[in-house]
C-alpha cells in the first residue's frame, strides 16, 4: 500500500467512525440540521483539542505529520475500540505496537506430524493472510473442495465468501462474516506494501458482494475463530468449534483446530471421514 493510498484508507476509516458517534453520545446537543449522520468535523477538532484545519486534512488523505498523543486524542473522541485505534495508528504511519507477523517459513515435517496426529480432530496450519499451508485428513473431509483448489484459492477467507453453498456447507456464513472481516482488516494494515494482500483484498472485492459491503464499512477488530456449522447432505449437520493456537519459534503461523459440538456432530465427523480426500 502506498502512503497516498494509506491516507486515503485513513480519511475512509475516519469518517466512518466519525459518522457513528451521535451528538448525545458525547454531552452536545444534536442541532436542528444535520446533512449527515454522526459528529461534525469541527466537532470532533473542538472535542480532541486539535484544530479544525488540521483534522479536515487528515479526514482529506492530505500529507500531514500526526502524533501519537494527537491521535490518542481523536481516538477518545471518536469513541475507537483498541483494535481501531491499533488500526487508526497504523494508517497514520505512527509507531505504537509491534507487529509480531512475519511470512510464515516452510513446514517442517514434525508440523506434519502433529496434524496426523490430531485426527479425527479436523485440524489446519494457516498464516495470517488466512492461505490454508497443511491439512490432515479430517480438515480435508470437511473442506474437500478448498484443499483441492489451486494455491491461489485454498484461502480460507476466499473460501468464505466465493464457494457456492454446495461447496462450503457452510450455514452461518453470513452471521460469522461481518466478524471475520472485521478481524482481517486488522491483520491487513500490519502488511500495508505486500501485493499479496492486496491482490486478495482486490479479488474477494470484485467477487463477493457481501465482502465488499462488509469491507468497505471499515469495521476492525481483534481477530477470533468463529465455531463453524455446516450441512451435508450425506450425514447432516455438523458443528465445530474452533481453537487457535499460535506457534512458538514459528511466527506467522497458526494451528486451528476444530472440535465436534456435541455427540451428534462427532458420530457425524466420523461418517463424513470415511470419503477418500487428498490432503
Amino acid at each position: 500500500m502506498t502512503a497516498t493510498a494509506r491516507r486515503s484508507e485513513l480519511g475512509s476509516f475516519l469518517r466512518s467512525r466519525r459518522e457513528r458517534v451521535t451528538p448525545g453520545q458525547v454531552g452536545m446537543p444534536p442541532g436542528l440540521r444535520r446533512r449527515t449522520p454522526g459528529l461534525r468535523r469541527e466537532e470532533v477538532a473542538q472535542l480532541a483539542g486539535v484544530g479544525v484545519t488540521w483534522y479536515t486534512w487528515l479526514e482529506q488523505g492530505r500529507p500531514i505529520n500526526a502524533s501519537a498523543q494527537v491521535l490518542a486524542a481523536v481516538a477518545r473522541t471518536l469513541r475507537l475500540s483498541d483494535a481501531e485505534r491499533d488500526h487508526l495508528y497504523r494508517l497514520a504511519g505512527v509507531p505504537q505496537l509491534r507487529s509480531g507477523v512475519e511470512p510464515a517459513p516452510g513446514i517442517p515435517d514434525e508440523l506434519h506430524a502433529i496434524l496426523r496426529a490430531l485426527d479425527p480432530l479436523p485440524a489446519v496450519l494457516v498464516n495470517a493472510r488466512t492461505d490454508v499451508l497443511a491439512w490432515n485428513r479430517s480438515y480435508g473431509a470437511v473442506h474437500h473442495h478448498m484443499v483441492s483448489a489451486s494455491a491461489a484459492e485454498r484461502n480460507t477467507l476466499w473460501y468464505l465468501f466465493t464457494a457456492p453453498p454446495e461447496h462450503s456447507r457452510i450455514l452461518n456464513r453470513d452471521e460469522q462474516a461481518p466478524e471475520v472481516v472485521a478481524g482481517f482488516r486488522y491483520r491487513y494494515s500490519q502488511h500495508p506494501d505486500d501485493p499479496q494482500w492486496r491482490d486478495l483484498v482486490a479479488r474477494l472485492h470484485d467477487a463477493s458482494p457481501l465482502f465488499a459491503r462488509l469491507w468497505d464499512t471499515e469495521d476492525v477488530a481483534p481477530p477470533s475463530l468463529c465455531d463453524k456449522h455446516y450441512d451435508f447432505p450425506e450425514i447432516g449437520e455438523l458443528r465445530l468449534r474452533s481453537t487457535g493456537m499460535d506457534l512458538i519459534g514459528r511466527p506467522g503461523i497458526r494451528l486451528v483446530v476444530h472440535t465436534p459440538a456435541d455427540d451428534c456432530s462427532r458420530d457425524r465427523l466420523d461418517r463424513l471421514r470415511t470419503r477418500p480426500v487428498d490432503g
